[in-house]
């Protein structure tokens, strides 16, 4: 029967082998550059990962922006707790609540304008090491702008900057754009139990 040394004996070595597997794979990446990011799907949590990423950013001394389409001007707690950042985040909201609220196409086009306008004119400040469009996939889906206008300004973008953009519906162009995809799944949601958004939880 093996003993305890034993079974040690056998774990070392096989994270031994893992962590020189993982090693070799590490190694082999040298491209650093930004990267276009993009979290969609149904599930809950696609802008919450946006602000987890802002944070660590942040927490490396990047200047980032916050552009915020479709969504009222509401106030957050992750629009409160990046006030206390000071000038390290610029943070824009510029929607005037979800397309269901306005019920007016054409605001939802001139509200969807402003934003990008101030999502391009951050792009091109050589400071923003990092930019969050979030909801710009609605915008992108309803056709409140021109996704080929889009892509070729986040291609035209600065080498070394990131961009995440946030929202259901990614537009497939997006998608095969982008270096990074998540999509989030819903599995199961407090919601649909009755339970109302709650502050600290989603907003």
């Amino acid at each position: 029967m093996p003993s305890e040394i034993d079974d040690r004996a056998r774990h070392q070595a096989k994270m031994a082998n893992r962590k020189a597997v993982q090693d070799a794979e590490v190694a082999q990446k040298t491209v650093e550059k930004g990267l276009l990011i993009v979290h969609t799907g149904k599930g809950k949590g696609k802008s919450t990962a946006a602000w987890g990423l802002l944070l660590r950013a942040v927490g490396r001394g990047f200047r980032c922006g916050v552009v915020q389409f479709g969504k009222g001007t509401w106030q957050s707690g992750e629009r409160a707790a990046v006030a206390r950042l000071g000038d390290q985040v610029e943070w824009y909201t510029l929607g005037e609540g979800f397309t269901w609220e306005t019920q007016d196409r054409q605001r939802d086009i001139e509200a969807a304008r402003r934003a990008w306008a101030k999502g391009l004119e951050l792009m091109a400040d050589p400071a923003m090491r990092l930019i969050v469009l979030d909801e710009l996939n609605i915008a992108l889906r309803y056709e409140h702008l021109d996704i080929d206008e889009v892509l070729s300004a986040l291609k035209a973008r600065r080498a070394d900057q990131h961009v995440v953009v946030t929202g259901r519906n990614a537009r497939p162009q997006l998608i095969e754009a982008a270096d990074l995809v998540t999509e989030m799944t819903p599995v199961k949601h407090h919601f649909a139990a009755g339970v109302k958004a709650q502050e600290g939880i989603e907003f």
